[in-house]
């Protein structure tokens, strides 16, 4: 577990720079270059664009596809850019997948974990999720997952409408200098182990235990939701404590040919150890038994052949 976002390769970073706005062909002979294809991802130093950018790599040295990463506000803007065709390949978290159960969607697999995180400053009196009453908290940017999973838990904890506590929604990045600032009281957002926007803050921070929250989302919304546990002292001192966790799904248009995800398939089961972020202190999921454990999401039918193909 190495990579840093930082040290993603000149060539992905110049594909994400200058990306087209129409996808290449993706029917391709052997003879052609690969596919072209963009996949919606998220806040640069975010861990989906982490993953995406090593993703890239990968896919590129393989010769599988040509990846261009997009950044975007997460998991709801993902599945937005993915259905209206501005993207061919998407991130998300699971339960904002689960959320629109109308969506045309295919799974490539499950690829990684992301922690959902509830940060306060060291000093504050907030000790609980049930704190954040009549507090200003930053539920996650505008088009991101962490907005839904962040009101789900203000709603187990009976905290939730505006008149209980001031919702506002920032990006990671700006949501920590707010925290240093005392411009706001509380952070939550969904992100890896450490989320490098609250790796090295301004402020000295500390992680609310939401151990008690799981029980009731998983009691409500199913097995999107389950307990993991954050090590002491990855954002600076502070013990271990309980949060919650929720898988990641790399999506693809169902109209990407079989072919090309068979080959994407191949890359994660491969080059795994290539793909692992800095980020991903937890759960590692690049394996074949827990990639295609998407749930109520379908294999796409490309994703599926490669996965029979190789364990039956």
């Amino acid at each position: 577990m190495t990579r840093p976002a930082a040290l993603f390769s000149r060539r992905t970073a110049l594909r994400a720079a200058v990306v087209s706005s129409v996808a290449a062909a993706m029917g391709a002979c052997a003879s052609e270059p690969p596919p072209r294809l963009r996949l919606a991802a998220g806040e640069i130093g975010g861990f989906f664009w982490e993953f995406a950018g090593l993703l890239a790599d990968g896919a590129a040295e393989a010769g599988a596809a040509d990846i261009v990463p997009l950044t975007s506000a997460g998991s709801i803007d993902n599945l937005g850019a993915l259905g209206t065709g501005r993207a061919e390949l998407a991130l998300t978290l699971i339960d904002a997948a689960y959320s629109d159960p109308s969506a045309d969607l295919a799974a490539v697999g499950c690829v990684y974990e992301n922690y959902f995180q509830v940060a306060v400053r060291a000093d504050s009196d907030i000790r609980t999720a049930g704190d954040l009453r009549g507090r200003r908290v930053s539920i996650g940017a505008t088009g991101s997952g962490a907005t839904m999973v962040s009101q789900r838990v203000l709603d187990a904890v009976g905290v939730s409408g505006s008149a209980a506590v001031e919702q506002v929604q920032m990006p990671m990045s700006a949501a920590s200098d707010a925290l240093a600032d005392n411009e706001i009281d509380a952070v939550m957002w969904a992100g890896g182990l450490p989320t490098p926007a609250f790796a090295a803050p301004r402020t000295a921070i500390r992680l609310l235990d939401l151990g008690a929250v799981v029980a009731d989302l998983r009691r409500e919304f199913g097995t999107a939701y389950e307990a993991v546990l954050v090590p002491a002292n990855v954002y600076g001192e502070h013990p271990e404590v309980t949060t919650v966790g929720i898988p990641n799904v790399l999506l693809a248009h169902p109209e990407v040919p079989d072919a090309v995800v068979a080959k994407l398939v191949a890359v994660l089961l491969d080059r795994s150890s290539a793909l692992v972020p800095g980020q991903a202190v937890g759960s590692q999921f690049l394996d074949a038994r827990s990639l295609v454990m998407t749930g109520s999401i379908p294999l796409h039918p490309g994703a599926e052949q490669e996965y029979r193909r190789r364990h039956g």
